[in-house]
């Protein structure tokens, strides 16, 4: 069994949408990023890279590369799935928490976690989403940026 972890934050900024595990959440303020900014596939995607021990992100989809400009993170996502398969694993679980001080992501939770399931091809109950505040301490909780944190566990192809 191989473990990866993950880690990405993102500034906040207006006239940007808001994305959060593939899921569209309303907003004033979205992801400041090369991408579609999303924070929580972004760390997912680490998590992933890490454990297969191929890099990160910016290795694979680097922001000085054109292509990637206003890329949907679901395609990076997708991509980097056949990058774990190749490697011959497959996904045990994944546990992912996002850190953002607004809007409350309580509400969109299940809908995170089914388009989650859209791409990762695992059981829901295999995927953990949770979101937390940061009790308006540091950038995160000044509502100036949004983080995310992912871990996987991945498990041999049969």
């Amino acid at each position: 069994m191989r473990i990866g972890m993950g880690y990405d934050i993102h500034r906040l900024i207006e006239g940007r949408p808001l994305i959060i595990g593939g899921v569209d959440i309303p907003s004033e303020k979205g992801e400041d990023a090369h991408s579609d900014g999303d924070v929580l596939i972004h760390a997912l995607i680490d998590a992933l890279l890490g454990a297969i021990a191929q890099g990160d992100i910016g290795t694979h989809y680097p922001p000085s590369d054109m292509k990637w400009k206003n890329a949907d993170s679901r395609d990076l996502l997708r991509d980097t799935l056949t990058k774990v398969a190749e490697a011959g694993y497959t996904i045990g679980n994944v546990d992912l928490t996002v850190i953002l001080e607004a809007p409350k992501l309580g509400p969109h939770r299940e809908i995170i976690r089914q388009t989650l399931q859209e791409d990762l091809k695992i059981p829901l109950d295999c995927i953990s989403f949770k979101a937390k505040t940061k009790e308006k301490v540091d950038a995160a909780g000044r509502g100036e940026a949004v983080e995310a944190q992912a871990a996987v566990l991945l498990k041999p192809l049969d």
